[in-house]
């Protein structure tokens, strides 16, 4: 994979185990190596490794072993990951654009052979599943069949690059979440391989790759270009990091689950700051957390803002890897190995870290988190008025349930938490609390059923996603608790959605051998699918009955979810205000089947001889739970659902799948089309141009994120995606979502910033994907249309933004698509990480506000011209610290320095180019 190391502080050695001699690099030969943080061990072996005088520099291994924890990221290194990790959705345009880079370098008279993966590059299919069928017992057979005949275009491709591409291996549709998969099949631990041992590493495809840190694992998220990059043998180029220290004592308290820590967790470090930083978890308190546990906690490492949320190796660590079914002999090397070097977790031990928080695990209460940010955690036991506080935002007709009696509606100020990781609590209502917006609405279903919604009605209650789904614990509670019900009378109301789409088919077996499976189908919770489902927005539509009441009364309705996103728009377009919560507790919810509800004091129904049921009957104890997961998993169940992974089922095995190593693209393909990233391209790059004569497609606020950025979720029949669709023959049922078409470009553009709850700034009350064409007199318009006009006259685009934008899922198709719209710079107040070089990786410019200053401090409607002077200062071989920024339009022209964000020489390269594509096709090509 990589040149030989030149070993410069010899380094070299051997070691033995079992029998068996590979040779390693001693961190111990490193000056300073012994009081690093793990993930800093981690990388200080990475340079040792792949040290080849030229990316890689014994000045770079000698700076990374005196790391000044103090001080500021200023020192870049080249970070060369072990293997890449896919999801179907980022991983179709990662196989799309390496197949169009060997047609591009056979353009320009290289060998195609080059496009070839040098890293192990796994996908896995889980994005693609959509929760149709739901509450009923062939549900997973339904939704398998509908998603093969929505994405056989797609898999056909998958095929083809499974056979075509060198060290690319795909794990089929109806096997598990990425994440569950990786933790439980595919990770390493330890590499062995062409005879050397070394730390597993890895970069992927989501944002939520970082799961896999539980595992002690180091890997990250990043845009789909870059793992392309990686795969090709590129390093990641990176500034060495600073590292939380996380200290963690005691252990969780009867009635807390390990959503409740991941919660707390998530509220602590997003008011501490970790955002560009590792966090890594260290002390007495790690023993106690089990490895499901730590995976969850590090699969929320994206929603706290973190690169990493790491624990390191230790007995928890080899036990996981022995009883998911990983050989003995690799077990035995991971803890030879990691004791060797110095990575075996001692808590005596402690390491400098450059910050440092602690938590009693004993502290953490029941949370739930929402109705828009994964940070916003609420305790439980005030769920109910934190609800009421948030619905008048969205609930816009106010109307009083007349059949209740009302208050002042005053609330006084609460008290701030007495500590930080004590949730804010919600404020406590003056008198009666009934003055709520309440819009009761009776439905009638196609069977009969009658009832009535109102606003905080749970709509969809979804035990979901890689977060919760990979933790016994939590998913044995929720089928606990749904057997209690079931067993006390209960069962979910008629009008809540409830869908199971476990992380792996190993939940469903122990499900079956504990004889689980029947209470939770009783309570609605049939299997619906293998994959993300709800957590990334392929609820399926609400019943149309309810659909239609909740759209035509403009019901704010709920989504309650085990997953690690709740954003605005994201869950389902009927639902407004979505929560995250426990399995046990999307089962409660469903019981409960309103948001406007106290666990404490409302009873969630009453049983057969008509006492009243509360949560506090239902719910498991710690020792039930345990006593199930003793009884009914084991290591075999692992060994046997990955014996063969790769092989899939009937309908994977039985596609037609192309051949050659050139891809023959299909012109009425409306799936997988050749994008024109390369069209035109010359063997060396053009000079880099000032931006000159822009004009501003998007005006945007704070926490703009990439869900409202990237194109997900469904394809409406009148947005220019769907009117695209539809002029190429495809019927409004066949549209499919826009992560499932992420192959073709021509979609993807039309669906970038058209999020309905998108708020472009240039419009006054618009939500969705909107703007101004300033070249017809500033009229209304699509975001594609003016686009599209805006390019017609060679006229580029700029986009202006607020704090935290673009944080969110690591989406390549957020920066492909804002550059394929001819937006040619962004500037924003602050920047996610991934999301920043992203968009340098497309050739777009990342710059920022003076510190301190915002749009609307500089006086920028929209309406102006802007050109960007300074940019061409990259052609000299240097990155300028700011750019000039001159404004022309109504007023007073106004000019400001930008800071200039391309953040390391790598960066700077890859922006000469054009984007990292164009940098990797040339480099490969010169080779």
């Amino acid at each position: 994979m990589t040149n030989p190391s030149k070993n410069s502080l010899d380094a070299r050695t051997t070691l033995n185990v079992g029998g068996t001699d590979y040779e390693i690099f001693d961190l111990a030969k490193v000056e300073g190596s012994a009081k690093l943080p793990y993930s800093l061990k981690v990388l200080l072996e990475n340079l040792l490794r792949t040290e080849d005088g030229a990316n890689v520099t014994a000045a770079q291994i000698e700076a990374l072993g005196k790391w000044d924890p103090e001080a500021e990221p200023s020192i870049e290194i080249q970070f060369t990951p072990a293997r890449v990790i896919m999801q179907d959705f980022t991983g179709v345009p990662c196989v799309v654009d390496l197949a169009t880079m060997r047609e591009a370098m056979t353009a320009l008279g290289g060998d195609a052979s080059k496009i070839n993966p040098l890293a192990p590059a796994e996908l896995v299919i889980d994005h693609s599943v959509i929760a149709d069928v739901f509450g009923r017992a062939d549900a997973f057979e339904r939704n398998v069949d509908i998603e093969y005949e929505r994405n056989k275009e797609r898999y056909q491709f998958l095929r083809w690059g499974q056979t075509a591409f060198d060290e690319f291996k795909v794990v089929p549709p109806g096997t598990g979440i990425v994440h569950q998969v990786n933790i439980e099949h595919l990770a390493r631990g330890v590499f062995a391989r062409n005879g050397q041992a070394y730390p597993d590493t890895l970069v992927g495809t989501d944002s939520h790759t970082t799961m896999v840190n539980g595992l002690g694992v180091l890997g990250w998220g990043v845009g789909g270009i870059e793992a392309e990059a990686a795969m090709l043998g590129q390093p990641v180029s990176m500034l060495i990091p600073r590292v939380v220290g996380f200290k963690l004592s005691g252990a969780l308290p009867d009635g807390a689950t390990a959503t409740d820590l991941v919660l707390t967790i998530t509220e602590m470090l997003r008011q501490h700051g970790v955002v560009g930083k590792f966090v890594e978890f260290y002390g007495d308190g790690v023993a106690s957390v089990p490895l499901a546990n730590r995976a969850t906690i590090g699969n929320m490492s994206p929603e706290f803002g973190s690169t990493a949320a790491i624990f390191p190796i230790d007995e928890e660590t080899v036990r996981y890897l022995r009883f998911t079914g990983r050989s003995e002999e690799h077990v035995n090397l991971v803890e030879a190995y990691s004791k060797a070097q110095g990575l075996w977790h001692d808590p005596s031990n402690e390491a400098v870290y450059s910050e440092y928080l602690s938590l009693d695990l004993g502290d953490v209460v029941p949370s739930i988190a929402g109705p828009k940010r994964p940070q916003d955690r609420i305790v439980l036991s005030q769920a109910k008025e934190a609800f009421r506080e948030a619905l008048p935002a969205y609930a816009e007709d106010r109307e009083v349930d007349p059949d209740q009696p009302q208050s002042n509606g005053s609330f006084p100020a609460s008290d701030p938490p007495s500590s930080d990781n004590e949730a804010v609590q919600a404020p406590i209502e003056d008198g009666d609390p009934s003055d709520r917006p309440s819009k009761k609405t009776q439905v009638t279903l196609e069977d009969g059923t009658s009832f009535e919604i109102d606003h905080g009605s749970v709509a969809i209650a979804s035990i979901t996603s890689c977060t919760n789904t990979s933790n016994p614990s939590v998913m044995i509670g929720a089928a606990l608790l749904a057997k209690k019900a079931v067993e006390r009378g209960l069962t979910r109301k008629p009008w809540v959605k409830t869908t199971l789409a476990p992380g792996s088919q190993v939940v469903m077996d122990y499900y079956d051998r504990a004889g689980l499976t029947p209470y939770l189908e009783k309570t609605g919770f049939y299997l619906v699918g293998y994959g993300c489902t709800t957590c990334i927005g392929n609820s399926g539509p609400l019943p149309d009955e309810i659909s239609a009441a909740v759209n035509e009364q403009d019901l704010s309705v709920v989504s309650v979810l085990s997953g690690n996103r709740n954003f605005e728009g994201r869950i389902n377009p009927d639902v407004k205000m979505n929560y995250l919560a426990s399995p046990p507790l999307v089962v409660a919810y469903a019981l409960a089947g309103t948001m406007d509800f106290d666990f404490e004091n409302d009873s969630l129904g009453d049983d057969t001889e008509g006492n009243p049921v509360y949560l506090r009957d239902i719910w498991p104890s710690p020792q039930e739970i345990e006593e199930v997961i003793d009884a009914a998993i084991s290591s075999e169940m692992f060994t046997k659902d990955y014996a063969d992974v790769f092989a899939g089922d009937d309908r994977w095995r039985g596609l037609d799948t192309p051949e050659g190593d050139l891809f023959e693209w299909d012109e009425d393909s409306t799936y997988v089309r050749r994008p024109p990233y390369f069209d035109g391209m010359p063997a060396e790059p053009a000079p880099v141009q000032n931006i000159t004569g822009a004009r501003v497609l998007a005006k945007l606020g704070d926490s703009v994120t990439t869900d409202h950025i990237s194109p997900a979720g469904a394809i409406k029949a009148d947005s220019p995606a769907g009117k695209y669709l539809q002029e190429k023959g495809v019927k409004r049922l066949d549209f499919n979502s826009y992560g499932s078409r992420r192959g073709n470009h021509e979609v993807m553009i039309r669906g970038t910033f058209a999020n309905i709850r998108l708020r472009n700034l240039l419009l006054d009350g618009v939500q969705g994907g909107f703007t101004r064409n300033w070249l017809a007199d500033g009229e209304q318009t699509t975001i594609y249309d003016a686009s599209v006009a805006y390019q017609e006259a060679g006229i580029p685009l700029v986009v202006l933004a607020g704090k935290e934008y673009g944080s969110g899922s690591s989406r390549d198709w957020a920066a492909k698509g804002t550059a394929l719209l001819g937006v040619k710079a962004v500037i924003a107040e602050s920047y996610e990480r991934i999301h920043r070089s992203n968009l340098i990786g497309m050739g777009v410019i990342p710059l920022q506000f003076p510190a301190g200053k915002t749009a609307d401090d500089l006086g920028l409607t929209g309406s102006e011209t802007f050109d960007i002077v300074g940019i061409d200062k990259l052609n000299e071989g240097q990155t300028p610290k700011t750019v000039t920024v001159k404004v022309t339009g109504e007023g007073a022209p106004t000019e400001f320095e930008a800071v200039v964000r391309i953040d390391t020489p790598g960066e700077a390269e890859y922006y000469r180019n054009g984007g990292i594509m164009q940098y990797v096709l040339r480099s490969l090509r010169n080779k």
